[in-house]
């Protein structure tokens, strides 16, 4: 398909924002600006420091195996199966946080590490990115979780995990994106 010879399209003008909530792991703010269209509109925004996202994967045996937790999740109101993620703190880099994160909530380490694809969780009103990073070469160990974390993890094989995404058993969308990614290029 040939380029359009039109330029990219401007970003919104920001004309003005005012924090309205600020908490321990997001702040909120109302935004005044003017849409590349020219509409001006009000956007509220939740803004987040950022997360990673580890699909730890088993490769030592022909099926690779995924590292799935399960713990309840208030917003959900349930118990959701995940792989492992969490908030990147004030100062921290993507990789340390990745790796410190697999080890607080599952005990495991990896040899290899490699950043694989980034994403907004909910672009509509959300500015948290998400960081995903393929871990191999598996150590387990004790984990180390959170005061307010309970945890119950289980090793995978992938087309069982392909399967819990496409019967709605995992309902986590960084966890179904990574998952459908390790999938297709299994399959490559």
């Amino acid at each position: 398909m040939p380029k359009s010879k039109k330029s990219s399209p401007t970003k919104a003008r920001l004309i003005s924002s005012r924090t309205v909530y600020r908490g321990p792991v997001f702040w909120v703010t109302t935004d005044n600006v003017q849409e590349p269209g020219g509409v001006r509109a009000r956007r509220d925004v939740v803004h987040h420091t950022g997360s990673v996202v580890v699909l730890a994967v088993d490769d030592s045996r022909s099926t690779p195996r995924v590292l799935l937790e399960r713990q309840y999740r208030h917003a959900a109101n349930d118990f959701l199966w995940e792989i492992p993620a969490g908030r990147i703190d004030a100062g921290e880099k993507p990789l340390p946080a990745a790796r410190r994160e697999l080890l607080e909530e599952t005990g495991y380490t990896a040899a290899h590490w490699r950043r694989i694809f980034n994403f907004y969780a909910s672009p509509g009103f959300v500015a948290e990115t998400m960081s995903v990073y393929l871990a191999t070469g598996l150590r387990p160990g004790p984990a180390q979780p959170e005061d307010d974390e309970v945890i119950y993890k289980r090793m995978v094989p992938l087309p069982t995990a392909v399967r819990m995404v496409l019967r709605g058993t995992i309902r986590d969308a960084k966890t179904i994106s990574s998952i459908l990614w390790l999938d297709h290029q299994r399959g490559r």
